[in-house]
């Protein structure tokens, strides 16, 4: 008998362990899957830490009041349906009176309920901003330390995590008020029961043996109201944590990210139009930032877009990756609209982007370059390295290839990152290169290396450049002037340079400044 109350326990326990655990993995999963197929937009207007939240603290906080209400509910309501049952046949009429007894407790865990839950979750957003806080200060660590700033941040963090330890301290009083409030009408009940179940006793409609019998079932229902009441806070604190899970599960995948046409291979030769496009940013949607712009970029040719900060050269590019989409008009590759196109297929495949500060994982250079194609061979990742003159500087490194390059790539220079991005970005064999001001925040021995590079890989392919140092445009196709979101000039750099416009103004500013 005793064996088998241990291995039932057993079963009992790790079958609910091990449920918990796969429904977390499996909210992670789904709650990963729906939050990374939502827009660009969406993740300009998130702060990450709140993300991060969400996918940690939340989905633990719904698994622990999973695992913990599910036990000891479980049991409590077990307890309370059996001895309910017994004190029915016991005696009615006692029942009765706790039958009534029990609206108040139940009137006073409705009230509490709603107005905790609103706190619960206003202190679960509180430790996201927390969270967000806190990440945003390690991710940039080099200029808090540049700043000598670690007071400051420390304070900021300090002040957010006190806001979210105050909302919990109000939480845990409303929750001790109900347990209170709970134990005390539940000893009201028993000394109820105590003082009729004497009544009915004296005038012999209840024996002493059913009186004893029926206090020790009512005990029983009591400690397990007792011990609900208790799980109460947990519930709360698990709804409202899958309040905010399941607020972001719902949100269906961007459009943007679901269907479209999947042409052949190397079937677009990356004949661009842009027609009548109108945009703003979403965050900014009062400020247009490009109004009724048309370029007609040729495959196979090299267009540099320049101007001054604040004009649209990068929108162009972000537009042309459809990181957003057009408020009006139409971006067309080989008189295709984009947005009828797969997005996965677009960036995939067809578009290669490469921009001022690119991002690497924390994992080895062949692991990151292999990112741009899963499935390429090394020999394949070896070959896209070569022609982004990066291959000398890899096989220096005592691991070669294997090197890790630590979190968003500290362990490697500017240049050595920007080479071995355009190396991730030729493995796709784009017909289309986008190259974001790819080399302004590089010395000019890093320049020299990289634009060397550039000019390797942009041969035979249709280029756009979002220019800010000028001087690496010069042998551009076509060069497009930017101001206030509209074209101003378009031209050789030649010709750009005999109008003496707002670019040959551009040119000599930046060669003063060299000089």
């Amino acid at each position: 008998m005793y064996i088998a109350q241990a291995f039932f326990t057993f079963v009992y326990i790790y079958t609910l362990s091990h449920v918990g655990e796969r429904v977390a993995v499996s909210l992670r999963e789904d709650l990963f899957k729906s939050i990374i197929m939502q827009d660009i937009a969406f993740f300009d207007k998130t702060r990450s830490g709140e993300i991060v939240s969400r996918l940690t603290s939340d989905i633990q906080d719904f698994k622990s009041s999973f695992k913990t209400c599910i036990s000891q509910g479980l049991r409590s309501l077990t307890q309370i349906i059996g001895c309910i049952v017994s004190v029915i046949v016991i005696s009615p009429q006692l029942t009765t009176l706790v039958v009534f007894s029990l609206p108040p407790i139940i009137f006073i865990g409705t009230l509490l309920g709603k107005s905790l839950r609103k706190l619960s979750m206003e202190a679960q957003n509180q430790v996201a901003k927390s969270t967000a806080v806190c990440e945003e200060a390690i991710q940039n660590i080099r200029t808090v330390r540049a700043f000598a700033a670690e007071n400051k941040e420390t304070e900021i963090f300090y002040k957010e995590i006190e806001r979210s330890s105050n909302l919990y301290e109000r939480l845990g009083f409303g929750i001790s008020f109900f347990q209170a409030g709970t134990n005390l009408l539940l000893n009201g009940i028993l000394l109820s029961t105590l003082y009729f179940g004497g009544q009915l006793l004296s005038t012999g409609q209840l024996s002493p043996g059913n009186l004893i019998a029926f206090l020790m079932a009512t005990q029983t229902i009591q400690k397990s109201l007792g011990q609900l009441s208790v799980l109460f806070g947990n519930f709360i604190r698990g709804q409202s944590a899958g309040a905010r899970v399941f607020q972001y599960l719902d949100m269906p995948p961007s459009p943007m990210m679901t269907g479209g046409d999947i042409i052949a291979d190397k079937s677009l030769a990356g004949n661009i139009v842009f027609k009548d496009v109108t945009f703003s940013y979403p965050t900014r949607p009062d400020h247009t930032i490009l109004k009724n712009f048309n370029l007609h970029i040729p495959a196979g040719k090299t267009v540099a877009i320049v101007g001054t900060s604040g004009n649209g050269k990068s929108t162009v590019a972000v537009l042309l990756e459809r990181f957003y989409d057009v408020d009006k008009g139409s971006i067309n590759i080989d008189g295709r609209d984009i947005r009828s196109l797969n997005s996965s297929y677009l960036r995939g495949r067809v578009l290669g982007y490469i921009n001022q500060e690119p991002t690497l994982f924390a994992t080895s250079i062949m692991e990151n370059i292999r990112y741009g194609r899963p499935n390429a061979t090394n020999e394949e990742v070896i070959e896209a390295a070569k022609e982004a003159n990066a291959h000398e500087f890899i096989t220096k490194f005592p691991d070669s290839y294997a090197t890790e390059v630590g979190e968003r790539g500290t362990q490697l220079s500017g240049g050595q990152k920007q080479r071995v991005a355009i190396a991730r970005a030729l493995l796709k064999q784009p017909s289309v290169l986008i190259l974001d001001e790819a080399t302004s925040a590089l010395d000019y021995e890093s320049e020299r290396i990289v634009q060397k590079a550039i000019d390797n890989v942009t041969r035979g392919r249709t280029v756009l450049v979002i220019a800010h140092r000028l001087s690496t445009i010069k042998g551009a196709d076509l060069i497009v002037v930017l101001q206030r979101g509209v074209i101003a000039e378009m031209g050789t750099h030649s010709e750009l340079i005999k109008q003496k416009g707002i670019y040959y103004t551009l040119v000599n500013e930046q060669e003063k400044d060299n000089v």
